[in-house]
This record gives C-alpha cells, structure tokens and sequence, in this order.
C-alpha cells in the first residue's frame, strides 16, 4: 500500500476530483481489508516524511514496516553523520516494534532492508543500510546508451550559455525556506521587471520553486532549468494589500518544517517574528517605501502554481484580473541573467527574520 501527505493538495497540482483522508486512518483500513482477506506481510510505501513516518508505524496493528520519503532523511546503520538509524523503529501500544527507513534523496543512496518473518507470517527481525551509489555501482550499459540517444537535444538546449554570475546565486532549500536567500531575490527581481510596465508593484515565489544554485561563472540554460525545473509561468493578478498580508502570513506559518511555501519577494519588505505563533507572524510590510494599505488594490506578479493556491496560497484563487499564462519562469530569469551580466547576487534586507 501507499500513502501521500495529505497536503499534497496544497505542494502540487492536483484535480479536484481527488480527495486526500488523514494518512493512519486510511492505512489502518487498508491494512484491515488486507488482513481479513489473508494477507500476512503488509509495508507501507509513503510520501509524508519521516516524523510522520514513525507516526504511522506506531499506530497501525499489523503493518510489518514503512518505507518512506518526502523528508529526505539520510538513515544509515553504520554512518555516524546519520540522521538516525537504519531502520529506526516505532514501538506499538501492544510493544510490537515496527521498523521505518529512508534512503535520502536524488538517487545518492539506495536502502536495502532484510525482513524476517516466521511461519505465521509475524516480522521476527529486520535490519539493512543505506547503500552509496558511487563510480563503484556498475551502470547498466544499454540504459546508459538509450538515455544519451533521448537526452541528446535536450543536452544541446542545457549546455547553451545564457549569462555569466560575477559570484555563486545561493539557492539552497536551507536558507530559501528560511529567510531572504540570494536565488530568491533573483527569481522575485526578475519577475518584476518583466512586467513592471504593466503597473504590477509586486513579486512573490515561493522558495520550494527554487531548486538549486548556481556557482560563479558561465551559466547554461541547464543551471537555470535545475533551479526552476517546473515549466510554471509568470501569472499577473490584482489583490488587496489584505490579502498581500494574509500569502505572507501563509508563507512563514511552516518555517519550522521547512515548507516550500516561504515568500522569497521583490517590490516589498516585511518582517517575520518566528517567536510569535503562524497567523501572527508578519509586520513592518512596506510596498515600495510606503506601508502596506489592507484596502488598497496593488498588482501582483507570481508563478502559476502559487496564484493558483500551491503551498497555501489559498487567498490568491480569487484574484481579480488574473493571467495564468505568461512566459516561462525559467526563460524570464534566464534574460534577466543575461540583460543584468555579469550578475551580482544580493540580499538587501528586504526580509528580516526575528527568531
């Protein structure tokens, strides 16, 4: 069986034909209908990350073991950098231990986990590591070849020089998810100009869209696409300066769990109080050089996911006036690169984060 986090509906895209239920509930019936059909050696596959992981494991009688991801956490059994152990175990009201693991992310690990499990079906003993696949992993010669006759005029495309960094543009989820970031105030300043003949005043990307840096130098078309690989496009709409406050508020509710809703902006400058609960966050919001009118209509400018709702951006579905289908992020930064070289990256204090 598998499982999603259930706010998937909120960090992708999906219809609204589908419905998410609370991850353990789901489960647990799961786990029951196999049960009663005969099944005895049941492990969950999920996508909610590991605190909720263990969570799972713990609360569901009868599942043998849960393989996760979404948190990308580095388990390991012999590594003492670790997150934690692999498999880290959950412990059941009745005292049954119930293994949980996860591999990291990107394809640098792959878990192996050896279960063991009695006549009746019952786990009598599991243990595993994460492996590291290096230079020595053996490719698969014939995948190896097909991937280069596909990739081929993609390669071409990616290898294109578009601009040249005086410096690395850090992007990293650590500091983008957190505070003002360099990358952001890229991608944000980017936006703006590319529209700020339309009378738009503000910019706001959410910091999970930003998925790498960039090193000093020349940059291809290839680093932009891996910092801005999901083909959204620059989306236009008018809004209050009420619900201005209310993405912000959303933006750094989660800084704690790293979200990827963190408002990376430009046009504006706010201040974010972490000692204060999500909801109450947000002051000192200033549009240009004046404070922010909650009455006011300003123009926005932001990526199709987030106008659209995408990581809580509930407040911008009814925006007035809005396009959805300008040019490609990554295309917009790339001729803002290109018409700004070399590119300094910045941060200018127009996020200040108290914690």
């Amino acid at each position: 069986m598998s499982a999603l986090a259930t706010d998937t509906v909120e960090t992708s895209s999906p219809s609204d034909a589908l419905v998410f239920q609370d991850e353990i509930d789901s489960i647990a019936a799961d786990v029951a209908t196999l049960t009663e059909e005969g099944v005895t050696k049941i492990i969950a596959l999920t996508h909610v990350g590991l605190p909720r992981d263990l969570e799972i494991a713990a609360a569901v009688p009868g599942l043998d073991a849960v393989v996760g991801g979404h948190s990308h956490t580095y388990l390991s059994a012999s590594d003492p950098k670790r997150a934690g152990a692999y498999p880290t175990f959950a412990s059941q009201d009745d005292g049954t231990l119930v293994p949980v693991v996860q591999a990291y992310a990107y394809s640098k690990y792959v878990g192996h986990l050896e279960l063991t499990f009695d006549d009746d079906g019952n786990l009598t003993y599991a243990e595993g590591d994460t492996i590291l696949l290096d230079a020595s992993v053996e490719e698969d010669a014939e995948i190896v070849a097909r991937v280069a006759e596909l990739a081929g005029p993609i390669e071409e495309m990616k290898t294109r020089v578009v601009a040249e960094a005086a410096d690395a543009i850090e992007g990293s989820r650590d500091v983008c998810r957190a505070m003002e970031c360099p990358m952001g105030n890229l991608v944000a300043d980017a936006m703006l100009d590319r529209v700020k003949d339309q009378g738009v005043q503000i910019a706001i990307q959410n910091g999970g869209g930003l998925r790498a840096s960039i090193d000093a130098g020349e940059v291809t078309m290839g680093e932009v696409l891996t910092v801005l690989p999901f083909q959204n496009t620059l989306s236009t709409f008018e809004v209050t300066g009420a619900q201005i406050v209310a993405a912000l508020e959303n933006g750094v509710s989660q800084v704690e769990e790293g979200a990827g809703r963190f408002p990376q902006v430009a046009g504006m400058s706010f201040t974010v109080d972490l000692t204060q609960e999500p909801g109450s966050r947000i002051s000192n919001v200033m549009v240009g050089d004046a404070p922010i009118d909650p009455e006011a209509t300003y123009g926005a400018v932001s990526n199709n996911y987030v106008r659209n709702g995408g990581d809580g951006y509930r407040m911008f579905r009814d925006a007035m006036n809005a396009y959805d289908y300008g040019p490609d992020l990554a295309d917009v930064t790339a001729e803002y690169l290109a018409e700004n070289g070399p590119y300094t990256p910045y941060t200018d204090g127009r996020i200040t984060v108290n914690k």
